[in-house]
């Protein structure tokens, strides 16, 4: 049921004191070409929430059950990545240290060897790597010791990542972590020999201990489904084995699987590394804490936070939201906690956008069935960003329609950078959309409905509408 009018504009009426004078009313019906794809889409009207707004003008242009709380999905990191820009900065970075105990002579360390986590979201498999040589730089080969892992800036229960979905090998379900490296996941190459009839199997990083075959056969299968016909079993953490084949026509793949024991493998991968370097280790990889009054040898240092949220917008990577999320706590209450970090970005919000209602968020990536943020709270923020020095950075991290990111596959000829959302019941997109006469507007638009994964069409619907390409 539409809301009495009222109710319905006096939100919006606030939104625009965000931004400027209301001067105008809002068109409150949707468009014919976005009502026709709801239908086809087998979505009621009431499905949908939608805000237009020019960026430079003082009311918006479509309002519609714009004030009503919805399950964003993705499109909450928004609110964690603008919050991160604007209270950290894009040049922020995270830096990790590393710490020695004890003597180093003749490239042996006669002690521990600490590495002491900042959070870092983007500690792949190539900084690993870089990592371990500025280690062996200092001129250690060989650690009588320990090497210790300080995982204690963020604090958070042990995490089961198939409590989501079910899918806890699915690298999007990885849960944060201070020392996240490889985002938990491990990284499986297929390399076809046909001469010996064989595909070659590589995996990174190097897990210590962890074994599987070098080969799986070939065939001559099409490529559609070539990871149901490897039958690969990852149930076992020391051992990955493959029951079928891998056919020719793939050519060289890549396949990224989480880790079946994730509280273990930052341990096995810093070990894993360390020896394939030729590295000694006498002792264990396991977590500790840093003693007190020791000081750094050496510095790890992140990309900047505006590569890490382009990143993290383009394609919707949820661990490095998270862990951007829990980072804020860390930064600013001196915690990574899920509850700091909510509290954190809510202080924030009521400074910047007073008048604006404060979404409700339980962790940075909208991968979640409990947040909620209307498209007036998310037009809001991005009219207050736009308005920012760090909105290029902002705008730049954003996927292009039909052009990259999770907005690749779109059908809308219009220029727009939009962030994407989609969950179970949930699809929305957000952003910036330029129209044709050069003006450019926020489009926010979420639906929730057991048929929202098929919304894809409404979203392009109103892409177009909004870009002018569809004047109805």
């Amino acid at each position: 049921m539409r809301p009495r009018l009222f109710s319905h504009l006096l939100p919006l009426l606030l939104l625009g004191l965000c931004a400027g004078p209301v001067h105008s009313q809002a068109t409150h019906a949707l468009p014919p070409s976005v009502q026709e794809a709801m239908k086809s889409a087998r979505l009621p009207l009431d499905a949908l929430s939608v805000v237009v707004w020019p960026v430079q003008a003082d009311s918006a242009r479509l309002a519609y059950l714009a004030e009503l709380p919805r399950n964003p999905a993705s499109l909450m990191k928004l609110v964690t990545t603008t919050a991160a820009l604007d209270m950290l900065g894009p040049a922020f970075t995270w830096r990790t240290p590393v710490f020695m105990e004890g003597q180093l002579s003749d490239g042996v360390l006669q002690g521990n060897l600490y590495l002491q986590g900042s959070g870092d979201p983007r500690l792949g498999v190539e900084q690993l790597w870089l990592l371990m040589r500025r280690i062996q730089a200092l001129g250690i080969r060989q650690i009588q010791g320990d090497i210790v892992l300080d995982r204690s800036l963020f604090s958070m229960p042990t995490p089961d990542p198939g409590s989501f979905d079910g899918e806890p090998l699915r690298p999007y379900n990885a849960t944060p972590d201070a020392l996240l490296i490889n985002f938990k996941s491990l990284r499986l190459q297929f390399v076809p020999d046909p001469a010996h009839q064989v595909a070659r199997v590589h995996i990174e990083p190097p897990l210590a201990g962890l074994a599987w075959p070098t080969t799986v056969p070939l065939d001559n299968a099409d490529c559609s489904d070539y990871r149901g016909g490897l039958k690969a079993d990852f149930q076992q953490p020391l051992y990955i084995s493959f029951a079928g084949t891998y056919p020719q026509s793939c050519g060289e793949k890549t396949w990224s699987v989480a880790y079946i024991d994730p509280a273990q493998f930052a341990a096995r991968a810093v070990h894993g590394m360390w020896l394939q370097l030729g590295g000694q280790l006498n002792g264990a990889v396991r977590d500790g804490l840093v003693p007190a009054g020791a000081q750094p040898v050496l510095l790890h240092e992140s990309p900047t936070l505006a590569e890490v949220v382009r990143d993290i917008n383009k394609f919707s990577n949820n661990v490095m939201a998270d862990q951007l999320f829990l980072t804020l706590g860390a930064q600013q209450r001196g915690r990574g906690h899920a509850t700091e970090a909510a509290e954190v970005v809510h202080t924030w919000w009521r400074e910047r956008l007073p008048l604006a209602s404060a979404p409700g968020l339980d962790k940075g990536s909208g991968l979640s069935r409990d947040a909620r943020v209307s498209a007036q709270s998310l037009a809001a923020l991005l009219q207050w960003a736009w308005a920012q020095g760090f909105m290029p950075e902002l705008v730049s991290s954003l996927p292009i329609t039909g052009v990259d990111g999770t907005l690749k596959r779109s059908k809308s000829t219009a220029l727009a950078h939009l962030k994407t959302g989609s969950l179970r019941d949930v699809m929305g997109i957000a952003g910036y959309v330029d129209a044709a006469n050069g003006q450019r507007h926020v489009l926010v638009a979420i639906v929730n409905h057991a048929h929202a994964n098929q919304a894809r069409p409404v979203m392009d619907a109103l892409i177009d509408w909004t870009a002018g390409k569809d004047n109805r």
